[in-house]
């Protein structure tokens, strides 16, 4: 039995006992957002998934992942805040004679 169709039938289990048609209601309307949930980490994870695949044909073709990452996260910040932490790396390299 699916994680689904056990939550149906203990909501419908309390349903019986309490003799609530309003427990009914939201139990349908809590259904329809745990689904609606299920529905969107099965679409993260393909999602996921194909991140990876792509990783991997990058790899194979030669360039290095890891290096990858930093560029994707680097693209997602602001620019001024990139430059600010890059000023602040550079700083702390100098100060401990790495640069």
């Amino acid at each position: 039995m699916s994680d689904t169709a056990a939550l149906h039938e203990e909501l419908e289990a309390v349903a019986e006992e309490t003799g609530s048609a309003a427990l009914g209601v939201t139990g349908e309307r809590l259904r329809s957002f745990i689904e609606r949930i299920e529905r969107l980490e099965e679409e993260k994870q393909a999602l996921a998934d194909d991140i990876k695949e792509v990783f991997a044909e990058a790899k194979a073709t030669g360039f290095d992942v890891k290096t990858m990452r930093k560029i994707i996260r680097m693209r997602k910040q602001d620019m001024d805040q990139r430059k600010e932490e890059e000023a602040l790396l550079e700083t702390y390299m100098a100060a401990i004679g790495m640069i």
